[in-house]
C-alpha cells in the first residue's frame, strides 16, 4: 500500500510502500513518548526502505539517535528540524526494513481490529494504558514481529523484506 506522509509545517513531504499499514502497535517507551508524543505512545508502521521518496527543504531534516543504556543507538529517528513533526526510523542493522510513523501519514490507514501496547514496563507513571478487553499488553517487546501481526490476520500486503 502505497503511503504519503509529511510534517506539520509541510517542509517535509515523502511516499513510501508499505508491507505492514495497520497501526495497531502502541509504543509506550520514553523514546517514542518523548520524540512522537501522542498520548504518551506512538505507532509505526512497516515499510520497504527502498521505495522511500522525499520532498523536502533544504535542512528540513533532522536525524536523532538514541542513547539506550549509555550507548547510542544505531536506529535513525527523523523528524522536521521546522515543526518537529516525528517522520521515520531507519535501523542500519534492517537496511530492508523502514518504519513511517503513524501520526505523519496523510493517506487514510486501515482501522486496526485490535491493538498491541507494548513496552509499558519503561511507560511514564501518568500514563494510562487504555486496553480494551483482550488486548495484548507487554512490558517488554511482544512475541510478534510487525510483519507476523499482518501475516497472522491475513493483512500483510505483499511480501515482507527481510529482516
Amino acid at each position: 500500500m502505497r503511503l504519503d506522509g509529511s510534517c506539520h509545517c509541510g517542509a517535509v513531504r515523502f511516499s513510501v510502500e508499505a508491507y505492514a499499514p495497520v497501526p495497531y502497535m502502541r509504543c509506550y517507551c520514553s523514546i517514542c513518548r518523548k520524540t512522537a508524543g501522542s498520548g504518551g505512545f506512538a505507532i509505526n508502521l512497516g515499510a520497504h526502505a527502498h521505495t522511500l521518496t522525499v520532498t523536502a527543504a533544504e535542512g528540513a531534516i533532522g536525524v536523532y539517535r538514541a542513547l539506550i543504556d549509555g550507548e547510542q543507538s544505531p536506529m535513525e529517528r527523523r523528524f522536521c528540524t521546522r515543526c518537529g513533526t516525528a517522520l521515520w526510523a531507519w535501523d542500519p542493522r534492517w537496511p530492508s526494513l523502514l518504519h513511517p510513523h503513524a501520526g505523519a501519514i496523510d493517506t487514510p490507514l486501515p482501522a486496526p481490529p485490535e491493538a498491541a501496547h507494548i513496552l509499558i514496563g519503561s511507560k511514564a507513571e501518568w500514563v494510562r494504558v487504555d486496553a480494551a478487553a483482550g488486548e495484548q499488553c507487554f512490558d517488554a517487546y511482544p512475541d510478534q514481529s510487525l510483519a507476523d501481526w499482518h501475516r497472522a490476520r491475513g493483512l500483510l500486503e505483499g511480501p515482507a523484506p527481510e529482516a
